[in-house]
């Protein structure tokens, strides 16, 4: 094995290991107070989190990055909302999620597309714009917050209805991603543009099928996140962007995406980052210390990443 391979392969142990001591400080630190509703709760937060970082995976691959995703799965489920108490059905409520993820992470790509810049400029745009679209939606409804009846919902409220979205979204990306064009393409863009576009590929096209992906997943998280609590407030996935970003990366997955990206990452890196906080909880730290451990981490994961480049050849 050559001194890259094995770079990449120590960034692999070392996310698997990072979640096996996470994992075992939350234990300890629980002792006896560990219950089956807790362990349910990780679960469930594990679930929305992994859900828009799987899909988040095609974007990020390209070398792009979506900060906005958590102002996308509040909007997606105020409108989802709106929906449910026009028309009383869950069903519909979910495939307005999902289209108003889908337009509004295609809006971010197109728009890229359209201005010719690069898409992280278009999504550090659409948090600001999105972030005051939540404030808007939720004024319009006559008070500080958006509800969907909870006897509506409460049916899908259980662990196994919320497993069976995440396999079928992560079978239906690893389809997408492993074998099918779209997932080399989109990390030989990610290794190296001007050599993708030399060949021939449609960076715009791909990053414009990236987002469509990723906002499937912004939609069905939407879903789950109001399954779980149906009042939605303008603090609704607030954090979500920054732990997306975060359990990407700590999910072992380059920053810059390219050929050692995987769709693995995103579960790894999720599991990962609900045990963080459920551990800081339990440390009673403050939001803000929180913010800087998380921080930390992503910062030096980045730069544990970062060795595996190479600087006089591509990546094979």
């Amino acid at each position: 094995m050559n001194k890259q391979k094995w770079k990449s392969k120590v960034i692999e142990i070392v996310s698997i290991v990072a979640l096996l001591i996470l994992a075992a400080i939350y234990i300890l630190l629980m002792g006896d107070r560990i219950s089956i509703r807790m362990l349910e709760t990780i679960l469930n937060q594990t679930i929305i989190t992994a859900v828009v970082a799987t899909g988040a995976v095609f974007i990020y691959t390209t070398g792009a990055f979506d900060i906005a995703l958590g102002s996308a799965v509040a909007v997606s489920a105020i409108t989802g909302a709106f929906a449910y108490n026009k028309w009383e059905s869950v069903w519909i409520m979910l495939l307005v999620m999902v289209a108003t993820g889908v337009a509004i992470e295609l809006f971010d790509s197109v728009l890229a597309a359209f201005l010719n810049l690069p898409v992280f400029v278009t999504t550090i745009a659409m948090l600001s714009v999105l972030g005051a679209l939540v404030k808007i939606l939720i004024a319009s409804g006559g008070g500080a917050k958006i509800e969907v009846p909870r006897e509506a919902v409460r049916v899908y409220d259980n662990l196994w209805m919320k497993l069976v979205i995440l396999v079928l979204f992560i079978g239906f990306c690893i389809i997408m991603y492993n074998y099918t064009p779209l997932g080399r393409r989109e990390k030989f863009v990610g290794g190296n543009p001007v050599c993708a576009r030399l060949t021939g590929i449609s960076v715009k096209k791909l990053s414009i099928i990236a987002f469509a992906i990723a906002g499937i997943g912004v939609g069905l998280s939407a879903f789950l996140t109001v399954v779980k609590a149906p009042t939605i407030t303008t603090s609704t996935a607030s954090s979500v962007g920054m732990d997306v970003i975060i359990a990407i990366v700590f999910g072992g997955m380059p920053a810059s995406g390219g050929s050692r990206s995987k769709i693995s990452a995103a579960l790894i890196g999720s599991v990962s980052m609900v045990l963080l906080s459920q551990i800081m909880t339990i440390l009673n730290l403050s939001a803000g210390a929180s913010q800087c451990v998380k921080a930390i981490l992503f910062l030096g994961v980045v730069t544990l990443s970062g060795l595996k480049g190479r600087k006089a050849m591509l990546t094979r």
